[in-house]
């Protein structure tokens, strides 16, 4: 499926979105911008924005961001949630083709995005709007299920209860999971990873509302939703302390440059 594909599939998982994805550590755009020597007030480019979750790390080191985001309800969340950053510029485009002037761009960053793009169009857009010789940085919040029984548990709960998540999305590692499409848009081996430590603490409501927001949750009406939320429901239980579990995160990161 394409970036614009992907519509569909968030356009009604908005609202689960923004109350219960986790955020970015704040480490991670001073990371970055140290990798290609950017100071504050560089462009950055947001493709797949979404709900602004990505671009506010940037916007808080003084960035200015343009947030590149196909699906209208998602844009517009971000819009609302971003709007006391002056620096962030809301612009209707998908990976594939932007809508940004070229050579505008100091930094291309796309969180928990990429996977949704076409990898070769997107490398001659990425081409197209930088001005620095093609700095990108790609990142995604995994899930750590060994860290903890409560996260090994969460993802046997996912594996049981969610047909497209044990089908297409449980197992394999992001790295190799993506490193075909990284290859295609870097140059083979042409990249490399590095990790920030991530995390959030939920409510059992935030706890449902996080799976509500994954691409693979079955949504309310379908067989399995009632079987999803009973199983969170009981794992919660046995886990929580003070009203509360914690998900563990690493945040990984795909960075380098793209050469023409």
């Amino acid at each position: 499926m394409t970036e614009r594909g992907r519509q569909a599939v968030f356009s009604d998982r908005v609202q689960a979105y923004v109350r219960a994805r986790p955020r970015y550590p704040k480490e991670l755009a001073t990371l970055l911008m140290d990798e290609f020597a950017l100071t504050s007030g560089a462009a950055v480019a947001d493709i797949g924005s979404g709900t602004g979750l990505s671009s506010e790390p940037f916007l808080r080191a003084g960035c200015l961001v343009s947030g590149v985001e196909p699906d209208d309800a998602m844009r517009a969340a971000a819009e609302r949630e971003l709007a006391a950053y002056a620096g962030f510029t809301s612009v209707k485009g998908h990976a594939e083709g932007t809508a940004l002037r070229a050579s505008s761009m100091d930094l291309i960053v796309a969180g928990q995005a990429f996977h949704w793009f076409e990898p070769a169009k997107f490398r001659i857009e990425a081409l197209r709007i930088s001005r620095t010789g093609g700095c990108l940085g790609l990142f995604w919040n995994t899930r750590q299920h060994e860290v903890s029984p409560f996260m090994s548990e969460y993802n046997e709960t996912l594996l049981r209860c969610c047909t497209e998540y044990r089908e297409k999305w449980g197992g394999r590692d992001v790295r190799d999971r993506r490193a075909p499409a990284l290859d295609t848009v870097f140059g083979s081996g042409r990249w490399r990873e590095t990790q920030l430590p991530n995390g959030q603490s939920l409510t059992l409501d935030l706890l449902i509302a996080r799976v509500e927001s994954d691409a693979y949750a079955p949504k309310p009406g379908h067989p399995e939703y009632e079987l999803l939320t009973e199983g969170l429901t009981e794992l919660f239980h046995r886990h929580a302390a003070k009203g509360l579990v914690e998900l563990q995160y690493r945040t990984r990161i795909f960075l380098g440059r793209i050469e023409p």
